[in-house]
């Protein structure tokens, strides 16, 4: 056990940065920066018209935890380092990773792993921070942290600490067992540890809370549907009379909106007053960005929508809610999932697995230029979305015709 905990190091200096440009470069596509520079960002082929969104792929807090990561493998070759989980949720950079030599921490503290490490051991934390209790038993082992939490979490944390020491109960939007959700939550107890959180996931948990709070369901109902996310010990009677909104930063913003409103409206019905109700908009810039990049793209006419990035992604899973309300949309996770003969493997998120379905008519026969809309969660590197276009282009019969672009372009 080290006797003073030890710094997080900044492993992005100009040297190391340096070093990595080439690993890092292989994340970017020339053909995709040539299509979104395109007019409204669409790639027009004889069979293919593709519209691109005008916000999406990774954004600046992905594009740092990676150089991050990609950095610390170099700055401490020869060593042993781990990440905790997931840098980010994307296959693609994880096995990027994978292959460097980067290992591998559960995200239960009671595994076995943790107590092997010892002081000359490097642990990464991921994108999206960590509890409070992990980060202070591995600064007790004394090991040397990598920071890579996203700014914009962090901000959220600040949000839920200061709700904590007012004696606000935080109300989470998230997903109960999201590694953000559970980094937010134990922040919300505030320096003390006598803070309270509750994590609601949908409109339907929300309408339950309110429901509550208007005194029409009983305290054992409530904690019957909520006692696995809500802090230890909570008292919804108690708990639930000053309360303050925040979000896991990749939820639907329209959804926070709505639960927000509900919750306002059961507060102020009770009190006759808003006073005992706090909201902070704690959803990311890069999430609503490519949210309402996604719905200013839904308004041109499409016959398919595709979605592309990790499935265990939370804002990529919110694209595609968001596009299947409109227009045939598939959710994959890279070019294999166009296996071909007009079919495609997708994920259903309701089901909660992949599945192999047909592509419409248009796309896979196309007779006139078939219209099909992409966009990407924040943490797709565009080389994956290059790979989904020319796999595309080949499943419309365009191959030739994308070359032709992308020699033009490069001329």
């Amino acid at each position: 056990m080290s006797e003073r905990p030890r710094k997080p190091v900044n492993v992005r200096r100009a040297d190391v940065l340096e070093k990595i440009r080439g690993e890092v470069s292989q994340y970017q596509s020339p053909l995709v920066e040539a299509i979104h520079g395109l007019p409204g960002a669409v790639l027009r082929l004889p069979k293919l018209h593709l519209h691109l969104a005008a916000q999406f792929g990774f954004c600046d807090g992905v594009r740092r935890a990676i150089e991050i990561a990609h950095a610390a493998c170099r700055m401490f070759a020869g060593k042993r380092v781990w990440l905790i989980g997931e840098i980010i949720h994307n296959p693609e950079v994880n096995a990027r990773l994978d292959a460097m030599g980067l290992l591998h921490l559960p995200w239960d503290m009671s595994a076995a792993a943790y107590e092997a490490l010892t002081p000359d051991d490097v642990v990464i934390i991921p994108a999206f921070g960590l509890p409070v209790a992990m980060w202070r038993m591995l600064q007790e082992k004394g090991v040397q942290l990598v920071d890579t939490t996203c700014g914009n979490v962090v901000m959220v944390w600040n949000r839920v600490r200061r709700y904590a020491r007012l004696g606000i109960t935080s109300i989470i939007h998230g997903k109960a067992q999201h590694e953000e959700s559970l980094a937010t939550a134990s922040h919300s107890l505030g320096d003390d540890g006598k803070g309270h959180y509750l994590i609601i996931y949908s409109e339907e948990d929300a309408r339950f809370v309110a429901d509550f709070i208007r005194g029409r369901i009983s305290a054992e109902a409530f904690l019957s549907r909520f006692s696995h996310c809500c802090s230890r010990g909570f008292e919804p009677g108690r708990d639930l009379c000053e309360i303050g909104m925040a979000n896991q930063t990749t939820m639907l913003k329209d959804e926070t909106a709505h639960i927000q409103q509900m919750l306002r409206e059961a507060v102020a019905e009770r009190d006759g007053s808003e006073a005992r109700f706090h909201a902070f908009d704690t959803i990311c810039g890069a999430t609503q960005d490519r949210q309402n990049a996604l719905y200013a793209l839904l308004e041109a006419p499409l016959d398919a929508m595709f979605i592309v990035g990790g499935y265990n992604s939370s804002n990529t899973t919110h694209l595609a809610q968001i596009a299947s309300r409109r227009v045939p949309t598939f959710f994959v996770r890279d070019a294999d999932c166009l296996i071909g003969g007009g079919l495609c493997r997708a994920w259903d998120a309701d089901a909660r697995e992949e599945r192999v379905v047909p592509l419409p008519e248009a796309v896979s026969h196309p007779e006139t230029p078939c219209r099909i809309g992409l966009t990407a969660g924040a943490s797709c590197p565009a080389n994956v979305i290059e790979a989904v276009i020319r796999r595309l282009a080949e499943v419309c019969g365009c191959t030739e015709d994308l070359e032709a672009f992308c020699r033009s372009v490069s001329a």
